[in-house]
């Protein structure tokens, strides 16, 4: 039997999962992340394979290993960049991991490993081209065409979460700096803690995504404010996707993906922002919740 072995390396826990030849867990175990700690990191991931290895009872080459990781690796020169667990920045991962497993490992950007899950076997199974978007404690996207990642040329195919915040209708705002070293990202204005604060600076209310959403659903009129404000950029980003890529689905993933009825609630505002006034491109929420990301890594 042909055994897969996925890695999410996040910024709170490394998770590591199994797959049999037909995509049925067999296993799975999470590690606290290593905070702030390369090697650490790359013992934890040993830690995981090891033991998926001794799960599926088999040797070394027997496994395959995938692994999802933040950022992105230069193509020039092999290094991590632009990750939020800094470690990792101009370090030669991938090098590092396979001498330390002894074995190839693929690796991809997390949110590419949650399009590759959900385009092989979740909400995007019927479509060709697949956009996934993660909207939680950062903001990413990721691209699979074909059921195969999209990398691109320079490492960077699908980072939705680094494009500006297009401004529609003259309409302006304090810029906002990125981590990453750009302006106005989009994961400035729509990941959870954006959320969060662009509702404090509005309202002087200091609230969780889940609670904003909560009290609209009350008819509290600041929080219906900034969920609407939240809506229409999402809408104006996704739209500028639909007149790129023309993707057959939108696949959302990440805590604030959960809030209710927001797919049904954009998708009918991209009609009007996109090339030809007409879009019937589905927006739907991840079928493996949590899970794809691990399992994208797995399909590697």
């Amino acid at each position: 039997m042909s055994w897969r072995i996925g890695i999410d390396l996040g910024g709170t826990k490394v998770e590591g999962l199994l797959l049999d030849e037909s995509g049925t867990e067999r296993w799975r175990e999470r590690l606290p992340t290593p905070q702030g700690d390369y090697d650490g990191t790359i013992d934890a991931i040993k830690t995981l394979v090891n033991r998926a290895s001794e799960h599926a009872q088999a040797t070394a080459g027997e496994c395959l290993v995938g692994i999802g990781h933040p950022g992105s690796v230069s193509p020039s020169t092999g290094l991590h960049r632009n990750a939020n667990s800094t470690c990792l920045n101009g370090r030669t991962l991938k090098t590092d991991l396979e001498a330390a497993l002894g074995r190839p490992v693929s690796l991809a950007n997390d949110a590419n490993c949650l399009a590759l899950s959900e385009a092989v076997d979740g909400a995007g199974a019927d479509g060709r081209i697949v956009f996934a978007v993660i909207l939680g404690t950062g903001c990413g996207g990721g691209l699979a065409i074909d059921k195969r990642v999209v990398e691109g040329r320079n490492g960077v195919g699908g980072e939705w979460g680094h494009i500006p915040l297009p401004r529609r209708g003259g309409e302006e705002w304090p810029s906002r700096p990125c981590y990453c070293g750009l302006n106005d990202c989009l994961e400035q204005y729509l990941s959870g803690p954006a959320i969060q604060q662009e509702h404090l600076e509005r309202s002087g209310q200091s609230m969780r995504v889940t609670d904003i959403a909560q009290s609209a659903a009350r008819g509290d009129d600041a929080a219906i404010k900034t969920l609407a404000l939240f809506h229409d950029r999402l809408a104006n980003a996704l739209a500028v996707v639909v007149n790129i890529l023309d993707p057959d689905v939108f696949v959302l993933g990440g805590g604030v993906s959960n809030l209710p009825g927001l797919a049904e609630t954009v998708q009918p505002m991209l009609a009007e922002r996109v090339f030809g006034g007409e879009c019937v491109t589905p927006i739907r929420v991840a079928k493996h919740g949590d899970s794809s990301g691990v399992r994208g890594a797995a399909w590697l």
